[in-house]
């Protein structure tokens, strides 16, 4: 699974936060409608021109983002 490459980044869109393939709707606004419990159907019914892919990267993307080196201290 990777869908990360529908997740774009543009300093001419919005402010140069991560969107999907280029439009205005950023990884942030997804993640938080999945937040506040929108469910994959409702957030599609709601931006048609949205695909189930996008939703997945937009989750993929997340993750990764969240991810961060381990420090042991000596």
């Amino acid at each position: 699974m990777n869908e990360l490459n529908r997740i774009t980044v543009n300093p001419d869109l919005c402010g140069g936060r991560p969107c999907i393939r280029g439009m205005r709707i950023r990884v942030k606004d997804i993640l938080n409608l999945l937040a506040a419990g929108a469910t994959r159907e409702e957030i599609l019914a709601d931006y048609p021109y949205l695909e189930n892919e996008d939703i997945t990267a937009v989750l993929e993307y997340a993750a990764r983002q969240s991810d961060h080196p381990v420090l042991s201290v000596a």
